[in-house]
């Protein structure tokens, strides 16, 4: 009886102690360290969004790069292809006039057949010629164009306003809107007792 008797004044004693005892509440976490840790989340989260943007940028920005390298490489690609076709043409432009000459020389009845071969050939020279590009240009009937003729002659006429080519000694060809080889032509020009007859060179 009388042990049971003292065990309430102990736990009043020891509830009564300054320091908590036993029965004082545990030391909380405390709100002041959760919100350092969510702010130091949320800015390693900002600077991997950050880091990610730059990335981005940096791919599109090579990306872009590549391309336009691409482009030109294709670009100069064509262009030297380009001028391969253009200096091989060149080099046939005198075979085109060997057999516009021979057509025109070859009016013999006798070389009739020999005529039909050689115009065939010509016009499979001029058909692939002219898918790569080349156009003849226009001369006879036109007003001179020092751009794309070359005036070789001037002829006095009534026939013609002065300025018209009236003749045409060698045709000229243009490659892919590039002048590849002026037209050599004679020029019309008012008569008169000024008017010169000699060749007149324009470029």
């Amino acid at each position: 009886m009388s042990s049971h008797g003292h065990r309430p004044k102990e736990a009043a004693v020891e509830a009564d102690r300054p320091d908590g005892g036993p029965s004082s509440d545990p030391p909380s976490a405390g709100s002041g360290g959760a919100g350092d840790v969510e702010s130091a989340v949320s800015d390693q989260i900002q600077k991997l969004l950050g880091e990610k943007q730059e990335l981005m940028d940096t791919l599109v920005r090579r990306q872009a790069d590549f391309e336009n390298y691409r482009k030109r490489v294709e670009k100069e690609r064509h262009q030297d292809r380009r001028r391969g076709v253009e200096a091989l043409i060149e080099h046939l432009l005198p075979v085109l006039d060997a057999f516009d000459r021979a057509l025109a020389e070859s009016t013999d009845s006798s070389y009739l057949e020999y005529r039909k071969g050689f115009e065939l050939i010509r016009r499979q020279l001029w058909e692939t010629l002219a898918k790569q590009g080349l156009v003849r240009i226009d001369a006879v009937g036109q007003e001179f164009n020092p751009h794309f003729h070359h005036a070789i002659e001037r002829v006095e006429t009534t026939e013609h306003a002065e300025g018209i080519v009236v003749g045409e000694l060698q045709p000229g060809f243009m490659f892919h809107e590039k002048v590849l080889r002026p037209a050599m032509v004679r020029v019309a020009c008012a008569p008169g007792p000024e008017s010169a007859r000699r060749p007149s060179q324009h470029h």
